[in-house]
């Protein structure tokens, strides 16, 4: 039988792609159906047709699956930011799971057996966990201002203050910004003509310091009447920094480099297993804190320290892994391309009063072979934490060099983590152990640590 686009089909899904969309078949034909969850019967409006394969839009559910929910956030389905607020939480951890574990045998190589991985560490409460957020700002057809999140693979903006993901003091900050704009006629950003000035409201909050970080970024150097909104934000309980960061560039990238202060600190403070961090606008830092201190002490595990090793942590970033490990190693060595960030580490350190780091700006494969070859220094134990695309091949090839006993791999993109873990098999470690961290509960991301050990000469 051919199918054809807009067919209407009757499709049972029985299982979930990467992306969190239904699988189903129709006699002996896939669909791939968004918003659908295995288990689910629904109508299907075939939107894409290829030959063994096609893409439809899910028109009804007929009979629910039994792991289906309600989800309680009336914009899931349009929103690009939650994929499977629909299926129930305990299925969203084997979703991810099953993930990891698919993604090792088919990009890694792996057999069933050579997977030692316990279940995926869930929330108990899988909302409001988020510490950072950016809304775009823009205007509606009737040319009011909005804000809100980008619709899945669009810019279009679902108005929407109130992000279940987030805080909620969120909503007080988007209310107060967008009255201001609309008072003193302050235009919003137009992306497809580059004119209007603010472009995003990126909002951080210290889970465990109640500190309140608001910055406006913005197409220009200058924001009109800020000492007004000033005076409106500072009255927010937990206000800290209020900055300006100028981007006027036509694109995606949502910071630019430039940073100015409103008025407060540049920064605001937040603690993770008992260790200060100072986090600006521009730094990385994990956005989910409660699983961080656990994704972090899964790594110390991991990492098998026992107060006398040498560690390098690759990708450091603002020294977040690098001080927890710190604690209970003879000597760290973090390595980060970022100058702000390496600063940022080297104040960390400081405010935690710990002595035995040492950070390192550069590429971590122009770094090591360097400290490596001409200082002689070694290693017992890697960690690195990688961008989603995953290890360089030379900073794999010098780890290797290197020949530490423990190599222990965190990962926010189980792909490319495979990927390297097979480069890692090939050249002398074996995987040990791996740990799935639901980092972010209603999406279908998912945190992986891996450990690996050196194969017995």
């Amino acid at each position: 039988m051919e199918f054809k686009k807009n067919d209407l089909l009757t499709v049972t899904i029985e299982d979930m792609g990467h992306d969190g969309e239904g699988i189903g078949k129709c006699d002996g034909y896939t669909v791939f159906v968004k918003d659908a969850v295995i288990g689910d019967t629904v109508r299907v409006k075939l939107m894409k047709t290829r030959k063994n394969f096609g893409y439809g839009r899910l028109m009804e559910i007929l009979t629910p699956s039994p792991d289906r929910t309600e989800a309680p956030c009336p914009f899931a389905r349009p929103c690009g930011g939650c994929q499977i607020q629909a299926l129930s939480y305990e299925k969203q951890l084997e979703f991810k799971a099953r993930k990891i574990r698919n993604n090792l045998k088919r990009i890694g190589g792996f057999a069933d057996e050579e997977i030692s991985m316990e279940p995926v560490i869930g929330m108990e409460h899988p909302f409001g966990y988020r510490n950072k957020a950016q809304f775009p700002v823009g205007t509606d057809r009737e040319g009011r201002l909005v804000t809100g999140f980008y619709a899945g693979r669009t810019h279009s903006i679902i108005p929407n203050r109130k992000c279940l993901l987030g805080v909620p003091v969120n909503e007080t900050i988007l209310d107060t910004v967008l009255d201001f704009m609309e008072e003193f006629g302050v235009t919003a950003y137009q992306e497809d003509t580059g004119k209007g000035l603010v472009r995003h409201v990126l909002i951080r909050y210290g889970f465990h310091t109640g500190q309140v970080m608001v910055c406006l970024v913005v197409n220009g150097t200058k924001l009109p009447h800020s000492q007004e909104l000033v005076e409106r934000l500072r009255r927010i309980e937990g206000m800290t920094s209020i900055l300006l960061n100028v981007n006027r560039e036509r694109t995606n990238v949502i910071l630019g480099s430039q940073v100015r202060l409103l008025w407060g600190q540049e920064y605001i403070t937040d603690t993770i297993g008992g260790i200060q961090y100072q986090i600006s606008p521009l730094s990385f830092f994990q956005v989910n804190p409660v699983q961080t201190e656990k994704l972090y002490g899964k790594a110390l595990e991991f990492a098998g320290l026992t107060g006398g090793e040498t560690v390098w942590d690759l990708y450091c970033g603002i020294g977040t892994i690098s001080l927890f490990l710190a604690r209970k190693a003879g000597k760290v060595y973090g390595v980060e391309i970022v100058p702000e960030a390496i600063a940022d580490a080297g104040k960390n350190a400081e405010i935690n009063g710990i002595e035995n780091v040492e950070f390192f700006v550069g590429r971590a494969e122009d770094v090591l072979p360097e400290k490596y070859e001409k200082e002689g220094i070694r290693a017992d134990v890697i960690v690195v934490d990688p961008p989603r695309k995953g290890c360089e091949e030379s900073v794999l090839d010098t780890m290797v060099k290197m020949g530490p006993e423990r190599i222990v791999y965190v990962s926010c993109d189980s792909a490319t983590l495979a990927r390297d873990l097979k480069y890692l098999r090939e050249r002398g470690y074996e995987v040990k152990k791996v740990q799935g961290v639901d980092m972010f509960p209603e999406t279908v991301h998912v945190e992986t640590v891996a450990l690996l050990t050196r194969k017995a000469q």
